[in-house]
């Protein structure tokens, strides 16, 4: 559904950005108002990247899925030495081992080979299904941020700058910092 809104939003730029300025003039009123065109029709844009890099809900996401990260690496670690212990037994082993207990022993290193391979793709699924959790609950915050922010300082869109294909833009635009601020102080405050 968002992605759907996000779209329509980067369509309606495009179309104001292909046709140029008449658009938005046939848009406006007749040139009665002393103010140019480009005042009354107030566009900004954000860096959701950026928010999602700086803000403390997004530092607070990355770090969680860092944790989780690291408790699976560890798990993998261990998988792998046992994986690497195997493997020189049979190299030490190996040539005065019987046949069968040979292949007997091969047979487990590549069971327990792929047992860690299955494993590490499961972590890697379960890491990127959690990472869009809790991306998409702070996008989802997000949105009333910038719906905020939007109506309070009277822009008519804000657009998102990697999304929308911006080809310029004006610093005075960015509201980047600006959605960052009101989004980390209306977060709720942790206590130490």
């Amino acid at each position: 559904m968002r992605m759907r809104y996000w779209s329509g939003v980067v369509a309606l730029l495009s179309g104001i950005l292909a046709f140029g300025p008449s658009l938005v003039e046939a848009q406006q009123p007749a040139p009665a108002a002393a103010a140019p065109a480009a005042s009354s029709a107030r566009i900004a844009y954000i860096d959701v990247q950026r928010v999602l890099a700086r803000s403390s809900a997004g530092v607070a996401a990355r770090e969680q899925l860092e944790r989780e990260k690291s408790v699976m690496q560890k798990e993998m670690d261990g998988k792998r030495q046992e994986l690497e212990k195997l493997r020189d037994e049979l190299e030490k082993k190996g040539p005065l081992m019987t046949a069968e207990a040979r292949r007997d022993k091969q047979e487990v290193f590549e069971r327990k080979r792929r047992d860690a391979a299955r494993q590490m793709d499961d972590f890697q699924k379960e890491l990127e299904k959690k990472e869009q959790v809790l991306l998409q609950r702070v996008l989802q915050d997000l949105s009333g941020v910038i719906e905020k922010v939007g109506k309070d300082r009277g822009y008519y869109m804000i657009v998102e700058k990697r999304g929308a294909s911006v080809l310029y833009a004006s610093a005075d635009a960015d509201l980047t910092d600006e959605i960052i601020r009101a989004y980390d102080s209306q977060a709720p405050k942790k206590t130490p």
